[in-house]
């Protein structure tokens, strides 16, 4: 019972925070569409780029950390599936299918990371008030190529939560088949469970 309620709780709260990561993403693209000239100086347009600007710290901070604990997790139950599995004499497909799970959702992970950091860096050149001075590239102004690129960002960035939403799913089932093997060991050796 304990077990489904941790294993619960870590799908839960993944894809609670995965889904306001990606609402708050989504908040701060809408801002972004909402600007318009960000070179005009009045202030309720400059009042927007600032308030585009300190909520996509925040969705940027969110979403590594979404990212983050899922990888802490692989992580840590990683290292927990490798010890159980050799201090019961378990087979060692438990520890091998959680790491190609790891392995799986890692390119995608740091995809979306990359995604997210470079739609910040493209943010701060496409801003007319940065030194910067980028010009666009390829006749594209800097202000769609950060449009461009944060699109492609929302979609990678949802993918990945997918990706590692499912990956947790079948890890916590790993580490439920796990428990079960142990338990069933202990009772057989008379050992409390």
């Amino acid at each position: 019972m304990r077990l489904r309620r941790v294993r619960g709780f870590v799908t839960r709260g993944f894809l609670t925070l995965s889904v306001l990561s990606t609402i708050l993403l989504a908040i701060v693209f809408m801002l972004g569409l909402n600007i318009g000239d960000a070179s005009v100086a009045e202030p309720e347009v400059q009042n927007a780029v600032s308030h585009h600007f300190l909520l996509a710290c925040a969705g940027l901070a969110m979403a590594m950390l979404v990212h983050a604990l899922v990888l802490t997790y692989f992580m840590g139950t990683g290292r927990w599936l490798e010890e159980t599995s050799k201090a019961y004499k378990l087979s060692d497909s438990y520890r091998a299918e959680g790491q190609r799970l790891k392995y799986r959702s890692l390119p995608m992970m740091v995809a979306a990371i990359f995604m997210l950091v470079i739609t910040g860096g493209f943010g701060g050149a496409a801003d007319p008030a940065s030194p910067v001075g980028f010009q666009g590239w390829l006749g594209v102004s800097p202000a769609t190529l950060h449009l461009i690129v944060a699109t492609c960002t929302l979609a990678i960035n949802a993918i990945a939560n997918l990706m590692e939403f499912r990956a947790l799913e079948r890890n916590g089932e790993i580490v439920r088949l796990v428990v079960e093997d142990v338990r069933r060991i202990r009772e057989e050796h008379g050992l409390p469970v």
